[in-house]
This record gives C-alpha cells, structure tokens and sequence, in this order.
C-alpha cells in the first residue's frame, strides 16, 4: 500500500515538473517572440528617387563639403521626400532652391526639419541605401606623361557596376515577374551587355556569398563595411566568373574587378549557359537588422537611377594578356575603409 502511494506521488512530482517546465519554455519563447516583434527597425523602404534629384543633391552636397555648412545629399532627399511625399515625378531643381531659402540662418537641415514625423525615416532609409555614394578618398590619376598621380578629395567614391569602355544597355525592369522555379517578382536591373565584359565593386566591402546558385548561375554577393548594404552580381560568365583571388570573405574596394558578365543560371546544374540574352542582374539589398538577409522583411531596392548616377564614375581596367584578366588601372583609397585596404596596391 505504501509502495502504491508512493508511486502516485512521484507520478504527481514527474508531472508537476513538467508542467513548471513547459511553462518555462513557453514563457521565453514568448517572451524572445515579443521581443522579435517589438524590434524598431526598418521593415520597409524603397529608392525611387529621380536621376536629377539625386544629381542635384549631390552636387550641393559636394559644393558645401568645404563650406561653414556641409548639407549632405541625404538630408536634402530627406527633406524632399517629406515634401512630395516621396513622389519624384514632379520634381524639379527650384525644389531645392526653396529649401535653401528656408534655411536661412538654421546650421542644418535638421533643425529645420524639427517636429516632422517622416523625416527621420526617410533620413535612415536614403542613409542606408546612398551612404556609400561619397566620402573622402585618395587615388590614383593619370599625370599626363604616361604615369600615375595621387590626388585627394571629396565625392563619389563607388563606381558603375560595368568597367570603362564596355557597352551596355540598362532597362528599368524592376518587379517585374519571373517564373523559373516559382513565380516571383525581379529583385535587381538587368545591364545587358557581351560576355566577357568586366564588372567592379559598385562599393568597397566582403565578399559574403559566391559560388552556383540555379537562379542566379554564378554570383557574388558583396556587404558593405557598414553593414547596411548588400550588393548581388548574378549571371557571371561560364567557367571563369571570377576575377583572381576573390573568394569568400575577400576585401575589395569600390571599381576593382570582381567578375566577367556572362548568361549562366537558370538550371539546377552547374556552370550552365541557362539566360538567352548574357547580361549581369544587379541588385542592392538593405539590411537594417540581419535576420532580414536571408528571412522576412527583405528589403530589395529598385537601381535604375542609382546605376545612371554611377554612369559617371566607371573604373579603366587593363587586360593580362597572359593570364586574360582584367585589373583596375587606377586605384583608390577611402576613409571608410578598414586598416588592410588603406594603401595602394601597386605600392604608388
């Protein structure tokens, strides 16, 4: 009898643990649920910015970089999303002009932005997606006689994806629909142009993915040293997508040579010419937390204007006729930069 009621007892014991423990384990995972669900970051945003806004906030931005007050091209977009609730259409350089004549004797445009609910917003989100457009750099130069000069300044220090003199052709085909594998909306903007075509850094960064994805053949993907910025370059050439020593983890720098354009994807085998046109997808991703690199919440933003703005600044690389890699000619070194990348490779 004693027995028996001492095996209820510790039946009674076993399951009043158990219940302590589910209630345990339910309580943190709540608890880790709310705390996922109560996280402020950006879920949402996009750059639909117009190719002359973005043109002219730079140019103001460089033009007062050296002036009692330096207005950045972020607070400027800032300031003009508010205003035209982020529609770009109707935009045009008076727009700014106001702004400035609002401005007046204010040190910043923040102060003049004060009490508006959407400009911190817009402020992180523009900061996020053009904070690796300008800074400070050093670089090299053609001298005239034939050599190299080091010449130092302030603005843009990324590059257009596609090297200097190679043709392409860019179109805005942003969200449209693709159905190999699934139906799914085209996260990036096509450059199409011939194989072999070299591309570069758009930004300096590590090299965080290479290799064979089936959709996007050989890529590379490449995070920004800030964090905030993940770039994709998919579609690369068959058999040798990759410039010399770039592999997972590399460093690079903004224009040096990453890959070749080519036409592979589409195909669950490896190394497949699966594109009938060659072309290099390009896309930019944000990340303001990291479970939205690869979860929910993904921010994939549309270039199309961001690319035109690079038009202007594309890298000259030269050819190993031995090796038939390309390389950059000219390098280039920024203060955002880490330690290992603050010299210039050649030794210049």
């Amino acid at each position: 009898m004693v027995m028996h009621l001492n095996k209820w007892k510790l039946l009674g014991w076993s399951a009043g643990f158990l219940l302590i423990f589910s209630g345990i384990v339910a309580a943190v995972f709540f608890a880790f649920a709310r705390e996922e669900s109560e996280k402020t970051y950006i879920k949402w945003a996009e750059l639909n910015v117009s190719l002359a806004a973005m043109e002219d906030a730079m140019e103001l931005d460089i033009s007062t970089y050296d002036k009692l007050y330096h207005i950045s091209w972020i607070d400027t977009l800032s300031y003009l999303a508010c205003k035209n609730g982020n529609n770009w259409q109707s935009y045009r350089k008076k727009d700014i002009t106001a702004m400035l004549e609002k401005l007046g004797d204010l040190y910043t445009v923040d102060d003049l932005m004060q009490g508006n609910k959407y400009y911190a917003y817009y402020k992180q989100a523009f900061g996020a997606a053009l904070g690796g457009i300008l800074g400070c750099y050093e670089k090299q130069a053609p001298d005239g006689n034939g050599g190299k000069k080091i010449v130092s300044g302030y603005g843009i220090v990324a590059y257009s994806p596609i090297a200097e003199g190679f043709s392409y052709s860019h179109y805005d085909d942003f969200g449209n629909s693709r159905s190999y594998g699934y139906r799914r909306r085209h996260l990036g903007n096509d450059l199409m142009g011939n194989v072999g075509t070299p591309i570069v850094s758009v930004e300096g960064g590590r090299v965080e993915c290479i290799g064979w994805n089936q959709y996007g053949g050989w890529r590379l993907g490449i995070r920004s040293f800030d964090g905030k910025r993940s770039y994709y370059y998919a579609h690369l050439r068959k058999d040798s997508p990759y410039a010399e020593g770039i592999e997972l983890g590399s460093l690079v720098k903004a224009g040096q040579v990453i890959g070749y354009l080519g036409m592979t994807g589409y195909s669950t085998k490896s190394n497949v010419n699966g594109m009938n046109v060659p072309h290099l997808h390009f896309g930019l991703q944000l990340i303001f937390d990291e479970s939205q690199k690869e979860g929910v919440n993904q921010i994939w933003l549309d270039v199309y204007s961001l690319v035109k703005l690079l038009s202007r600044n594309r890298a000259t690389v030269v050819r190993d006729e031995k090796t038939k890699q390309y390389s950059r000619k000219y390098d280039i070194i920024v203060d955002s930069y880490p330690p290992e990348l603050q010299k210039f490779y050649d030794g210049d």
